[in-house]
């Protein structure tokens, strides 16, 4: 099975996971359907989207390549249908979603650092770690802000940071080549969230003073 293959089954598997997700977080706040599909959508594609619209490559490949937003609102809908059955299991969807995680840092730092040179734009070895994360966790902060809430990767996970990291494996792994270099970022940042997870590692935060 060739590295691209790999690269995009996974890419579906972060699809599937982040809608899941999604929808969970549209179950714990009692939406109806159309919450479930709009955050399951939201959290799966949107920091895909945004990357695009920077990029300004518009329209954005979340929404005109169909299979994408397709497999979302599936994986969404039948959150919905099965959602006492999906929510016994919520705990197990941190591994795929970690998977997914890796897989759509990849895919951000890959489509940026391929699009800037292509572009005139040179040097652009921050846009690429910034766009790594944003793509990766960037549907997560939407999901929170929709549901009414600080986004967890502001407040108490390694998620965003991670993608960020792999940002940075992209560039350090690319003399390699580019499918050498994907699989390097989908390994680093699924190693460290998959340990962050079982370690319960966070990053610092300022003491909050008790009344």
């Amino acid at each position: 099975m060739s590295a691209e293959i790999i690269i995009e089954t996974l890419n579906y598997v972060g699809i599937i996971a982040f809608a899941i997700s999604g929808a969970l977080k549209a179950g714990e706040k009692g939406m109806d359907l159309l919450g479930f599909l709009t955050l399951g959508f939201s959290t799966a594609l949107a920091g895909g989207i945004m990357r695009d619209v920077l990029l300004g490559r518009v329209p954005p490949v979340n929404v005109v390549y169909l299979p994408y937003p397709l497999t979302a609102l599936t994986a969404s809908l039948l959150a919905f249908f099965l959602y006492p059955y999906v929510k016994r299991f919520k705990d197990y969807v941190l591994y795929p979603d970690a998977v997914g995680l890796g897989a759509f840092a990849a895919i951000g730092a890959d489509i940026t650092a391929n699009y800037c040179p292509a572009h005139g734009v040179h040097n652009c070895w921050l846009t690429v770690i910034m766009l790594s994360a944003l793509t990766a966790a960037g549907g997560g902060v939407v999901r929170d802000v929709l549901a009414g809430e600080i986004p967890v990767v502001l407040r108490r996970e390694i998620y965003a940071s991670a993608a960020a990291l792999g940002g940075l494996v992209y560039l350090v792994a690319s003399p390699l080549g580019r499918e050498a270099a994907m699989m390097a970022t989908i390994a680093a940042v699924t190693t460290i969230r998959i340990a962050a997870l079982t370690r319960g590692w966070e990053l610092p935060r300022v003491k909050r003073e008790t009344p």
